[in-house]
């Protein structure tokens, strides 16, 4: 019997195929091959929401090869991946495809070994409608909100704007961050440091407070009273507690952990990580081994280890650190209520697979993320750190002063991982260790210092700690994490400096306007509870229709009262303000849209019409002169680098810099890729350091030496899916504007050029 098995992507069914016999073919769909139609609404809301689904432009040459070997085959296996969308996909596929349910299987598998999927194609399944209708909601529910909503934002706010149920919560939070930060009132606090020495060794000691417990100093006035006090008395040792502490690691990751680490320890951007992690769990080439599937599935909020898994981390831990290194038992972590146990944890197919012995296989990326996830898994069944805790009191003039002091007295998991936090800051590190202090030493007093503080205010967003608070709330879900987040970033409701998220004017103008009008969609308890009512719908316990119905009412009839209340009226977004005063009259510059982008423009238009590109400093100096290097873009719409202090100094170029330094001058080393040109050289006056760049070898060459990217570049369709998740429907298509004001769909938003005049009218 012919057996055909369906996966989304060639990587994928390239790793598949070398563990499967004869008589099975495997074959990829690219992601999604049918969806809601991009021209019209596409859901019946007055029918049962029926949605309408047709082909994804460009997959009739994929749906054409797949229904051939479909036809061919006594059975089609759809394996997908093992989550909503997965079950969607293979839904789609049945039905695209014209598949019977007698010939149709579906299987899924958590890690893409031999054994995963010899296992799963042993016991398929049928498909679970309860999935697929639960995606559908999802779906349905973002596009309604996207198809309505986002053409009341271009009429009222700007053109080319959207609105989604989950990004449009999220922007919430940051907007409510950045103003719970501008109305922050800090107080005055003070603390008193003394250093003191014994034997030597110096050491500092921090003001507690007196004999009946923690005292704040609250003023200048009340830290001289204590100054005044000690200043006469001596320091003595009143008591010294030493004590053991056991640190245990922490869990496997989820998907929410583990883009917070890679946004702390890598640097890495959440949408950056799913991407290599994606590569991770589909399979890479390993030599002789072939392709190999190196991480279980990364899409998860579940804790779970399978018994395999963990019997195989203990030998490697055994064999590698030694019995004091493995705990008597295996550790089980408990999923957190509410998460989905359909998978497990994110970790290594192969424990025993360590990341210095594939990191020649791996790109960059791929070997830092798996040795992170490696890392983390195997510590997690490590024995615990044991810490030596010092803690010194020592008294004068009825004042308490306190030092403590932590040695790693045996390293335990701590020998391989330890978890970075936001604040940078480790609880647990070892410090510098104290001199022998016992009761009723007189340590020696070198100086006073005291300090005054402000309360600081809670700090902005970052990625990491986004993704936290997106989990600890409710918005969202793994797979929707990292695309929500891109979406608000492209959308430019928020912008980043440096690692820190900060709301734009026309994120808190729109967040304003949907609080105002469409409470529901912004409201984060709102969010969340939808969240666990698509659950229900999983679960079978609710009809999905029932959910898309009492929504709808809802929407439809805020959406309805919005119109008329801003019938005739448009909500001006306020300019950004910027540090670069205007030449010409004195103003700061503001940051303005046009034809070909942002730009500076002064306030005082029309008296004053002064304007400027928006240059972003590159961090590098000018080659020339040393001043900054700004990047620049053209009116053709095309970056290029130039001195600040153009026109004094003219340099200028189209070439790139890089991190790399020249090896002749010490400069900075560029970047040069053309048709006519690719190469490395030094812009620097006089030093004419050029070297060509690598060799990039064809797609056919890489092949044939087994050496090819085994993930497409473009991941269009499954990234394409989740973001739709967030109800970003993107404006690709310009039109007329009236044809814009009665549109229902985003893809026929104009993105139209005004004059700067009508701008400013507007």
């Amino acid at each position: 019997m012919s057996k055909l098995l369906i996966v989304e992507s060639p990587a994928k069914a390239k790793t598949i195929t070398k563990y499967l016999g004869d008589g099975y073919e495997v074959e990829a769909s690219m992601g999604h091959l049918r969806d809601l139609p991009k021209k019209e609404l596409g859901v019946d809301v007055d029918h049962d929401f029926e949605a309408k689904y047709v082909p994804i432009d460009g997959k009739d040459k994929i749906i054409k090869n797949l229904k051939a070997a479909a036809d061919k085959a006594d059975t089609v296996y759809l394996a997908t991946d093992p989550d909503r969308e997965g079950e969607a996909i293979s839904w789609h596929l049945k039905e695209l495809l014209g598949l019977q349910d007698d010939k149709t299987k579906r299987i899924t598998f958590n890690e893409i070994t031999k054994k995963a999927v010899t296992e799963a194609v042993s016991s398929p399944r049928d498909l679970d409608m309860n999935l697929v209708d639960a995606q559908q909601a999802r779906r349905i529910l973002d596009r309604i909100v996207g198809y309505k909503l986002s053409p009341f934002l271009w009429r009222k706010v700007r053109t080319g704007l959207s609105a989604g149920r989950v990004q449009s919560a999220v922007t919430r939070m940051v907007v409510d961050r950045e103003r719970e930060i501008k109305a922050f009132e800090p107080k005055e606090y003070w603390t008193i440091e003394v250093q003191l020495k014994k034997d030597e060794k110096q050491f500092v000691s921090l003001f507690y407070g007196d004999n009946n417990g923690k005292v704040e100093l609250s003023s200048e006035k009340e830290a001289e009273n204590v100054l005044g006090a000690i200043e006469k008395g001596s320091f003595i040792v009143s008591s010294v507690k030493k004590s053991k502490k056991k640190r245990q690691p922490s869990p496997p990751f989820t998907t929410s952990t583990l883009q917070q680490e890679a946004s702390r320890k890598l640097s890495m951007q959440a949408r950056r990580t799913m991407s290599v992690a994606q590569e991770l769990y589909e399979g890479v080439t390993l030599g002789e081994n072939g392709v190999t599937g190196l991480i279980t599935y990364m899409r998860t909020d579940s804790l779970r280890i399978s018994q395999e898994a963990l019997t195989q981390a203990r030998s490697y831990i055994g064999q590698r650190y030694g019995a004091d290194y493995t705990p008597e038992k295996p550790r089980v972590f408990k999923t957190k209520k509410g998460a989905q146990d359909a998978h497990e944890a994110i970790r290594p197919s192969n424990p025993s697979l360590d990341p210095e012995s594939i990191k020649g296989y791996l790109t960059p990326d791929q070997y830092r993320l798996y040795r992170l996830i490696w890392s983390r898994f195997i510590a997690c069944q490590m024995s615990d750190a044991v810490l030596n805790t010092t803690s010194v009191d020592i008294e004068n003039s009825g004042y308490i002063f306190r030092t403590t002091g932590q040695t790693v007295a045996f390293q335990g998991f701590l020998a391989l991982y330890e978890e970075s936090r936001d604040d940078a800051v480790s609880e647990d590190g070892e410090t510098a260790p104290l001199p022998e202090l016992e009761k009723g030493d007189r340590p020696e007093h070198i100086k006073t210092e005291p300090k005054q503080h402000f309360t600081q205010p809670p700090p902005r967003y970052t990625e990491a700690s986004l993704i936290k608070a997106m989990e600890e709330k409710g918005i969202g879900r793994p797979s929707t994490y990292a695309p929500t987040i891109s979406v608000v970033l492209d959308r430019e409701y928020v912008a980043k400096e440096g690692k820190a998220l900060k709301p734009t004017m026309l994120g808190e103008a729109v967040t304003d306007l949907m609080i105002d009008k469409f409470s529901d969609i912004v409201d984060l308890k709102f969010t969340a509870q939808m969240e666990n009512t698509l659950d229900e719908v999983e679960n079978g316990s609710v009809d999905y229709r029932e959910i898309l119905k009492k929504y709808y009412d809802n929407f439809s009839k805020e959406l309805n009262q919005a119109e008329i209340d801003l019938d005739k009226k448009r909500i001006k977004v306020k300019d950004e303000e910027t540090d670069i005063i205007c030449e010409f009259c004195g103003r700061k510059m503001v940051i303005k849209n046009g034809r070909f982008g942002k730009f500076l423009a002064c306030p005082g238009y029309p008296e004053c019409k002064n304007t400027k590109p928006l240059a972003q400093d590159t961090g590098f100096p000018c080659p020339v002169c040393g001043s900054k290097l700004l990047k620049k873009k053209s009116k053709s719409g095309y970056y290029y680098y130039g001195c600040e202090r153009n026109p004094e100094c003219e340099f200028m170029t189209w070439d790139t810099p890089t991190k790399k330094v020249c090896p002749k001058c010490g400069g900075v080393i560029y970047k040069r890729y053309t048709k006519a040109e690719k190469k490395y050289l030094c812009h620097v006056p006089g030093c004419g350091y050029e070297e060509p760049l690598p060799e990039r070898k064809s797609k056919k060459k890489a092949e044939a030496n087994g050496e090819a990217e085994e993930v497409p570049k473009k991941r269009v369709s499954r990234k394409k899916a989740e973001t739709a998740e967030t109800a970003e429907e993107a404006p690709k298509k310009r039109t007329s504007r009236k044809k814009a004001e009665t549109a229902e769909t985003a893809e026929e938003a104009p993105k139209k050029r005004t004059s700067r005049k009508k701008a400013e009218n507007d």
